[in-house]
């Protein structure tokens, strides 16, 4: 079990600066989606279900719905078939 701890503070060093290194603003949004699921998978893991449950849904839900609306709003991610103007 102490392995699968291990790797999963692996990944979330590489999500936080994989990140940082992003230029797509959409996969910005992806890399913290699983950093928050990640996230609340460690909270299970240190016997929080309740900061687990509040990192799944906050963390991974409500904030990742927030930016990609704030994406579409500011026209920073278009669907298919639209073209550049």
């Amino acid at each position: 079990m102490l392995i699968f701890e291990y790797i999963l503070l692996g990944f979330l060093v590489v999500c936080a600066i994989s990140v940082s290194f992003s230029k797509n603003l959409l996969n910005s949004i992806l890399i913290f989606m699983s950093y928050s699921l990640v996230m609340s998978i460690i909270w299970i893991l240190l016997e929080s279900p309740d900061l687990a449950i509040t990192e799944a849904a906050v963390g991974a839900g409500v904030t990742s719905l927030l930016f990609f609306v704030t994406l579409k709003k500011i026209h920073a991610m278009r669907e298919e078939g639209e073209e550049d103007e």
